[in-house]
């Protein structure tokens, strides 16, 4: 696991890549509503990124050609922006991320378009956030991977009933968009087998979660868009942070948005 520890210049230039894609992602977000495409939310959030001075760090991921990922309905992740229009009450996660002097940023959220269909889709959204927010409570020194797993698990599959996919997980962040350690939303074994968090380590902590069971296979013939396989709905929430001696502190971040 080399270059997982960044050093305060690395981690500031990290922290300004996330704060302007928190920026660009609220706004992105703000735009969501029926009638708009996936494709002309992409268009704007990678001309925001670039207007703020960054590139779209999505587009230094070898073969894809966007600056967001979108996941509607029962997309899971890695969907490509399409023309596909928003229609009231579908789901859609936004996951997008900014490039800047050498260092990534990585950021997701799951919105509702227009007014829910019904009660537990509010629900099953805010058990998302809400184990987002645990995992990253645990995040600090002397602490493992596992007792981030084991945060969200509990959240999302014991409180919830939901599923966190086993096979797509949270990771480290830095010179590359997917670095050391794998960050899993379900416990591996035992918590002591995982690997120890570290100041300095600079970590995405992603969950992502089907309201059906966990099982996902690849939709289509583009090798990215991955859907949940029972077809029903499914969400992602994701930070960057970085640990410190004080604890977890979000690097990629909405405007406003404090732990």
């Amino acid at each position: 696991m080399k270059n997982i520890i960044k050093t305060s210049n690395e981690i500031d230039i990290m922290a300004k890549a996330g704060k302007m894609l928190g920026v660009v992602l609220a706004e992105t977000l703000e735009l969501i509503k029926p009638g708009i495409t996936e494709l002309e939310l992409d268009e704007f959030a990678d001309k925001r990124i670039v207007e703020l001075g960054g590139f779209p760090g999505f587009k230094k991921v070898d073969g894809y050609k966007h600056a967001i990922c979108v996941a509607t309905n029962d997309i899971v992740v890695h969907g490509i922006p399409k023309k596909r229009i928003l229609r009231e009450g579908d789901i859609i996660a936004v996951d997008a991320g900014v490039f800047l002097d050498g260092f990534h940023s990585d950021m997701a959220e799951t919105v509702i378009v227009g007014k829910a269909k019904n009660s537990k889709i509010y629900t099953f959204l805010e058990s998302g956030k809400k184990a987002m927010y645990a995992g990253i409570m645990q995040a600090k020194p002397g602490n493992r991977v596992g007792d981030i797993s084991k945060a969200i698990q509990e959240i999302v599959e014991k409180q919830g009933g939901y599923s966190v996919v086993h096979s797509l997980v949270g990771h480290g962040v830095g010179r590359e968009l997917h670095e050391d350690p794998q960050v899993p939303g379900y416990l591996r074994g035992r918590i002591e087998k995982t690997p120890l968090l570290v100041p300095n380590m600079t970590i995405a902590v992603e969950v992502i979660y089907n309201m059906g069971n966990q099982e996902v296979e690849y939709e289509g013939s583009d090798d990215w868009t991955i859907a949940t396989k029972d077809h029903s709905l499914s969400g992602v929430f994701e930070r960057t942070i970085v640990i410190t001696d004080a604890g977890p502190k979000l690097l990629t971040h909405f405007p406003g948005e404090q732990l």
